[in-house]
């Protein structure tokens, strides 16, 4: 099974782990997904260092992986306090609201897709040798703008993205007297940026 085959079938297990939940809250006498949860717990363990099988996943794999991983811990939190809820009674009247609603939003409106908040940075100590890392960092970009909705074209190509990085790290070295430079892809307001810090 490739790496992309069973992201799908981590997807689809998050997706039947959330309709049993919100089964199991509905119907008192439901017991709780405790399997389809060690499944999808077990599969994101396998992927939490970037490899799977021995294979690197690739950019736009991890950034999938993140994704998934961000929703199933904003779900799970959920899911954790409903459980105590359910089992202690309503103590305040958010409490009895959050029985009602909680579980009911559905992933997209309770998780806001995550454009790479510090999930994604490099360090470069000089982009003239370190192409990989070079590109490794434009694709991130590139994908982060994608997923904004900017055009993935607006920073120019690759060449012109790695002049434009020997020329920021070799501005931030001499300025702080440090050997390498952090670059960290953000989204601020709606917008993708390329933040860089000295780093020592």
């Amino acid at each position: 099974m490739t790496i992309d085959e069973e992201l799908d079938v981590l997807a689809t297990n998050l997706r039947r782990l959330k309709i049993e939940y919100e089964v199991f809250f509905n119907n008192p006498s439901k017991r709780p997904p405790a399997d389809t949860e060690w499944r999808v717990v077990t599969m994101m363990r396998k992927f939490s260092d970037g490899v799977s099988d021995g294979q690197r996943l690739n950019f736009a794999q991890r950034y999938r992986y993140n994704e998934m991983a961000q929703r199933y811990a904003v779900l799970s939190d959920l899911w954790r306090k409903k459980s105590r809820i359910r089992e202690e009674g309503y103590r305040r009247p958010q409490d009895a609201l959050l029985s009602v609603q909680g579980v009911r939003l559905s992933a997209e409106d309770a998780v806001p897709p995550p454009m790479l908040p510090g999930t994604f940075a490099v360090t470069c100590s000089d982009p003239t040798q370190e192409r990989g890392v070079v590109q490794t960092l434009f694709e991130a970009l590139t994908e982060a703008k994608k997923r904004a909705g900017e055009n993935p074209a607006s920073g120019g190509s690759l060449d012109s993205f790695a002049r434009f990085l020997k020329n920021k790290t070799e501005q931030i070295r001499k300025q702080y007297g440090c050997p390498s430079v952090e670059y960290t892809v953000e989204v601020q307001g709606g917008q993708v940026r390329l933040k860089a810090k000295a780093k020592s």
